[in-house]
């Protein structure tokens, strides 16, 4: 009866080994730059930002 329990209890203390090396410490801490991905919604379309509003005014006011 003796022996099972050494024998549990080595395979116990391998078991909390094994735990202690996998989940024993914290995981790195990760930088908020590295967690925001910064990127237009849309492609930027030339078309769009041809008109001036102003343009009107230099044409039909002098």
């Amino acid at each position: 009866m003796e022996q099972q329990t050494v024998g549990t209890r080595e395979s116990t203390d391998e078991a909390a080994t094994a735990r202690h090396a996998r989940f024993g410490h914290l995981p790195e801490p990760v930088r908020v730059e590295d967690m925001v991905e910064e990127r237009p919604a849309v492609a930027p379309d030339p078309a769009r930002t041809a008109y001036d509003p102003d343009e009107w005014l230099v044409r039909y006011c002098l």
